[in-house]
């Protein structure tokens, strides 16, 4: 039951994803969501999310931030990174993720989705057939009903750990 959860790989950070290896592996869709996973929740883009899209784009990577809030706050994130957006993106419904694959003008086959909740951002991702990343949330401080979800993700990232390289999973920590 819990394989449904796991993502493809659980990382640290965002920042730690080796998009040249991924180019070059054939992927040419970055879908990501924003808080916790790019900046802390309600956070403008910052340096290092502003360097990360320059370099994806320099890379040739087409890239979708994807994401339940509202227009103002995805807005603001995009306006320093400038690529395609989708807001109230009715996350994990499949149909989101395939909608902004059609916007980029990939496939399952070549789009990654990055994200740090699990019944969000990787069971969504995974019922549309994407490649997904988890990366582990930036802060800490989240509004109460992620929270609440966090507490449930626990068993789910522990049952990943224990079992997950017998399904193929990779799981990286600087904790090993």
């Amino acid at each position: 039951m819990c394989s449904f959860f796991y993502p493809g790989e659980y990382l640290e950070s965002t920042y730690v994803i080796d998009f040249d290896k991924l180019y070059k592996e054939g992927y040419r869709g970055v879908i990501f969501d924003i808080d916790n996973t790019l900046v802390p929740h309600g956070a403008p883009a910052d340096e290092r999310a502003i360097s990360l899209f320059a370099h994806l784009k320099e890379l040739g990577f087409s890239c979708m931030l994807l994401s339940n809030n509202k227009e103002p706050r995805v807005k603001m994130f995009n306006d320093a990174v400038q690529v395609n957006y989708m807001y109230k993106a009715g996350k994990p419904h499949p149909a989101g993720y395939r909608k902004a694959m059609q916007r980029l003008g990939t496939d399952t086959s070549n789009t990654i989705f990055v994200g740090d909740q699990i019944f969000t951002d990787v069971m969504g991702a995974n019922l549309a057939g994407i490649r997904t990343i988890l990366v582990k949330p930036i802060h800490p401080k989240e509004e109460i009903q992620i929270v609440l979800k966090r507490f449930l993700e626990k068993p789910i990232i522990a049952c990943y750990k224990l079992h997950g390289r017998l399904f193929g999973y990779k799981y990286e920590s600087s904790h090993k």
